[in-house]
């Protein structure tokens, strides 16, 4: 006889309940500059020099006393002779990023200029710090440059190296355990034939693990488990040194559906069923202190189980700053249908300035692949009309 689900927790109270059971990873660990990027900084960064540390030309022509140039035009000429060093009435050729000879306070551009044997016809006035690079000008000494949390882009890991840095702490990376299961899975090892009748290849692992490390954490697949309680308990068990588990599978309530009852068994079920369409399998809880998320079986609930808590979760877990996400204002070129209560994820492709839903079951992972995007239709709406404008996320 089937079991029912005993209760249906709202999206927002359901992550509110997942995040409230999470830490937030404190490790360091010291990286390379070249291996920075995407990852969080544990330490504050203040500089221990200017940046630059001399006055630099900052553009390709000579370098002058500004003074020396007053009234120059293209009609009305200043000479001045070319030299090794500056002083009144003397110019001397620099390169952009070449030091500032020593009396210069300011370079003219090769093109407001014309050489003629020794002398240099300056044609364009400029004054006190013209297309000059000032010490410090980028960064002075004891400025803060990053606080820890940050989130660091390429462009960081340059700032990062003008200051001399060559490695940096950040914080370490939530290592996150998939643990897939099912009878009918058929390891993807052996793919080179048709699975028979009743048999699947394994993907719902490989797209996990692919999004665990996207989002920041380092994934551990453990392999295949039988749709047996004793096996789930053993491999969860054996990853309870991961700082989060993945169960794929057995969510439900059917005869083979376990995950939950061995995670409630071993710990503390917080959530069976979520008011989201796809997904409303998804079970969250907690062992030990380690956050464990059972994803349901069809590929496109796995999928929305993953966005709407996996990647919160290790965002939570790895420090990582939550970043707003890109929000595209799309109008409907058909309607959406969905069912008041549940949080309806639809999948949408783009046509010109519109969009168009996809249909497809929570079986068919395809219907993603082909998708641009997906809306989300609040739990207190039975649909979109066409013509409707709607908020379209695009699909990571």
């Amino acid at each position: 006889m089937g079991r029912i689900f005993k209760e249906r927790t709202a999206v927002n109270e359901a992550l509110r309940l997942f995040l409230e059971n999470i830490s937030p990873l404190r490790h360091a660990e010291e990286v390379p500059l070249e291996a920075c990027e995407g990852r969080v900084l544990a330490e504050t960064i203040v500089s221990g020099r200017n940046v630059p540390h001399y006055r630099r030309a900052a553009m390709d022509g000579y370098a002058v006393k500004a003074l020396d140039t007053t009234g120059a035009s293209p009609v009305n000429p200043v000479l001045l002779q070319l030299s090794d060093s500056v002083m009144e009435g003397t110019s001397l050729w620099v390169h952009t990023g070449a030091v500032l000879p020593e009396g210069a306070d300011a370079v003219v551009v090769v093109e407001d200029t014309v050489t003629t044997g020794n002398m240099v016809e300056i044609r364009a006035q400029v004054h006190p710090g013209r297309n000059v690079g000032q010490v410090g000008e980028d960064i002075k000494k004891e400025d803060l440059v990053f606080e820890d949390g940050h989130l660091l882009r390429p462009c960081d890991a340059a700032v990062l190296a003008s200051l001399g840095l060559e490695r940096i702490k950040v914080f370490r990376k939530p290592v996150v355990a998939v643990i897939p299961t099912g009878d009918e899975l058929i390891s993807r090892g052996k793919a080179g034939e048709v699975p028979p009748p009743g048999m699947v290849l394994e993907t719902n692992g490989l797209m996990t693990i692919l999004y665990v490390e996207k989002w920041g954490g380092i994934s551990r697949y453990t392999g295949i488990v039988p749709d047996r309680p004793e096996s789930i308990k053993e491999a969860i068990e054996a990853n309870l040194d991961a700082d989060m588990i993945l169960i794929s599978g057995g969510t439900s309530v059917g005869k083979r559906d376990h995950a939950p009852e061995v995670v409630e068994s071993l710990g503390k079920l917080l959530v069976h069923g979520v008011g989201v369409s796809p997904g409303k399998p998804v079970a969250l809880g907690v062992i030990d202190e380690t956050p464990v998320v059972c994803l349901p079986g069809y590929p496109v609930a796995g999928l929305v189980a993953l966005y709407f808590f996996v990647r919160h979760g290790i965002r939570k877990l790895g420090s990582i700053p939550e970043m707003p996400e890109l929000v595209l204002k799309k109008r409907l070129a058909a309607k959406i249908s969905s069912k008041t209560g549940y949080v309806t994820f639809t999948r949408v492709v783009f046509e010109g300035d519109m969009i168009r839903p996809l249909t497809g079951k929570a079986g068919v992972l395809s219907s993603v692949a082909k998708a641009d995007g997906y809306v989300l239709v609040p739990e207190n709406l039975e649909g979109y009309e066409a013509g409707q404008e709607v908020d379209v996320f695009l699909i990571e």
